[in-house]
């Protein structure tokens, strides 16, 4: 007899709260489709497989800033545990730019060295969802070298994620008082890509969650409540991003939002 799959999801507490937005846990699901492709999101997730052995290299992974799609395969029943960093919030965790995580998916060892497979192992022998969420806040916690924003990258992610945007990149560089190649250096250190494509993503992702629960769209309305110039400025931007039309990407949607299930 076959046990039921288990979703568990925790809000983080603390400071952690400013820089990590969810961990969750999938354990069980077995997904209809053998592929499905993951959106572009301007966030960053740690992934830790838990039906792997504590001393594979992979059994951790980190994957970046996205401004590109990729494929997942789902063949297989999944049994993982995760932190869904905020945009930005990764940072703290690296001793290195987030910028060299942009489109970038690669072991946590590779980055951390041992202490990946140590997290790896604790996070294993913890008994319970809970208690492995316990883990990966005490170890976030120990491993984050500062847990604060420069001020001009906390000013730039909230007004680059209001929508219809209020003012463009020139405008909140202006308001800040530093030089725009500064400014995107410290932001792209951050954050993980550039103030321009940060906004575009984000814009991208609001246009996703507009109309993921529903059934009928007016693209025209979409486009113009999200900030585009034109119908045909968001078509060209939602096809970069995602690889598909609107119309096929409301066709092939899923519950989750970001992974859109491919056709055999």
């Amino acid at each position: 007899m076959s046990l039921a799959p288990v979703r568990r999801y925790r809000a983080p507490r603390g400071a952690l709260s400013e820089f990590v937005e969810l961990l969750w846990l999938f354990d069980g699901y077995v997904q209809p489709h053998a592929e499905e492709r993951l959106l572009p999101m301007a966030t960053t997730e740690l992934v830790i497989d838990l039906r792997s052995a504590a001393a594979a290299s992979d059994a951790a992974t980190v994957a970046g800033p996205a401004s590109e799609h990729w494929v997942l395969e789902t063949s297989a029943a999944a049994s993982v545990i995760g932190v869904h960093f905020r945009a930005g919030g990764a940072f703290p965790f690296f001793d290195f730019p987030a910028s060299e995580l942009h489109n970038v998916r690669v072991p946590l060892e590779a980055l951390w060295g041992p202490p990946a497979r140590v997290l790896v192992e604790q996070v294993l022998a913890a008994p319970t969802p809970e208690a492995k969420f316990d883990v990966l806040e005490r170890v976030l916690l120990a491993t984050a070298r500062t847990l604060s924003h420069h001020r001009a990258v906390t000013f730039a992610l909230r007004e680059l994620s209001v929508l219809p945007p209020r003012c463009g990149v020139a405008d909140v560089t202006e308001q800040i008082g530093m030089s725009q190649r500064r400014f995107r250096e410290c932001f792209r250190s951050e954050v993980g890509m550039a103030p321009k494509l940060f906004a575009r993503v984000q814009r991208f992702q609001a246009v996703i969650e507009t109309v993921h629960t529903l059934t009928e769209v007016s693209w025209a309305d979409v486009a113009i409540d999200c900030g585009y110039f034109d119908q045909a400025h968001f078509i060209h931007d939602f096809r970069a991003f995602s690889g598909f039309t609107p119309s096929a990407y409301l066709a092939l949607k899923s519950e989750h939002r970001n992974h859109v299930p491919l056709p055999a």
